[in-house]
This record gives structure tokens, sequence and C-alpha cells, in this order.
């Protein structure tokens, strides 16, 4: 679905990224992991068109994306839920639901996708008429999510989901995730420092250290490595 070829980038001079391959699987979920710091959201922001790479290139779907904006992508079906959420705070909860589906045109379709973010994020009904800065942190990333998902996206780029949430709500948003990969085969790449959560839901995965991806493999496999194991679980 997403594939990434020796890919190199930065912010100006400063380059974070060195020459990083991956792919997204199609239908699948993958987890990118590893300590903060690393990379891994100037990777998904440049995923994501918000950033140029230097080297290297981004295909999608067997087309080369590189140099395509990040509002093509976004109307491609690429869609980023940034970390910190990033919401109007001063709007009502379904206003900024509303504003992820800023590229589409399909207003009927739009409208059915609203009442399905209701039906699988129902504490966001009971909040639609809520000012977004109102909302607790749990409740601010399903809005996060709920706005990714009205774009329609096929490939969903979520960064740093259960950062700062309880456990209880990143049990809920994991079960969303479930939920709508096997329903709508959306592809989904999972950042998180949480390696176990990550993991713990993706078929695939990458450990990303100093910019570049250390290790790469089957979830089970990564979890049972006694390097990751002593680094990121503490065992």
């Amino acid at each position: 679905m997403l594939r990434v070829e020796g890919l190199s980038g930065g912010y100006g001079d400063v380059q974070i990224l060195w020459d990083v391959n991956l792919e997204i699987e199609e239908g699948g979920i993958t987890a990118l992991v590893g300590a903060n710091g690393v990379g891994k959201t100037t990777l998904i922001r440049t995923l994501a068109g918000a950033l140029t790479p230097y080297t290297g290139r981004i295909v999608y779907g067997g087309k080369d994306i590189t140099k395509v904006s990040q509002s093509k992508r976004a109307a491609m079906g690429i869609m980023m839920v940034p970390e910190g959420r990033q919401l109007y705070s001063g709007l009502p909860v379904e206003d900024n639901l509303v504003m992820g589906a800023y590229v589409r045109r399909d207003r009927k379709a739009v409208k059915k996708d609203l009442e399905w973010v209701y039906a699988i994020l129902p504490r966001l009904k009971e909040r639609r008429k809520q000012l977004a800065g109102t909302l607790s942190g749990g409740e601010a990333q399903m809005c996060a999510v709920g706005r990714g998902l009205m774009a329609a996206p096929r490939v969903l780029l979520l960064d740093e989901l259960s950062l700062g949430l309880a456990p209880v709500m990143v049990d809920t948003l994991i079960a969303v995730l479930k939920d709508i990969q096997s329903k709508k085969k959306i592809s989904i790449l999972l950042v998180d420092q949480d390696v176990q959560v990550a993991l713990g839901i993706a078929e695939k995965g990458y450990v990303f250290v100093h910019g570049h991806v250390e290790i790469s493999g089957d979830s089970k496999s990564l979890l049972e490595n006694p390097e990751i194991q002593k680094a990121y679980l503490g065992i």
C-alpha cells in the first residue's frame, strides 16, 4: 500500500532520517516503535507530506508520491492523526470531526461517515456540541482519531496514540482500531513509544533508533526479542 525507499530527511540543515526503508501493508496494522526523540514524528510527517525528504522516495499504490503535496495526499487517502491531537479548541466536537472531511465532496457519504464515527466512538456523540478544548485527554484523542476517519482514509498514520492516556482509554482506542481495520480494511501505521501496546495490535513492526530502522519483523518475534525486551519492556 505504502512503501518507503532509502528515505532521508529532516528540518533544513538538521538531518533526522537516515536511509529509511519500510512498508505499510494493505489492510494491515504496522507498528513503528522507539524512544522519544529518535525521529518517528519526523518520518510520519514526511509520509503525510508535511515535510519534503532530502533523498529517497515514497510509493503509494505503485505511484511515486514523493513530491505530492499534503493536501493532495489527503485527497488520495493518506491521513495523519498528529501527536498532541491539534484540535480546534474553540469549536464544538462535531465541527472538528467534519473538518476531517475537508477534501471530500460526497456530502451524503460524509454524513453517513459521521454517524459511523459516532457509532464506534459513542462518547463523541454525547459530546458533539461541547467545545473541543473542554474534553479530557482521552476524549480529545478520540476526537482526533474520528477526525482522521472522516477523511475516508485508505492509509491512517497515527502518531503517539497512547501518549498521556489512562490504560482503560488506550484499551478503548485499540479496540476501535481493530474494528475499523477489520471492517473498513484501512491500512494503519501506529507510531508509539509504548512498544507493548503498538506491537500487541500490529502484525508487523519496525524499531526506530536514531533516525533509521534498527530491526523489523513480525510483531510476535519482535516482542520476544531479548534486546527489545531489555531496552523497552524492562525484562
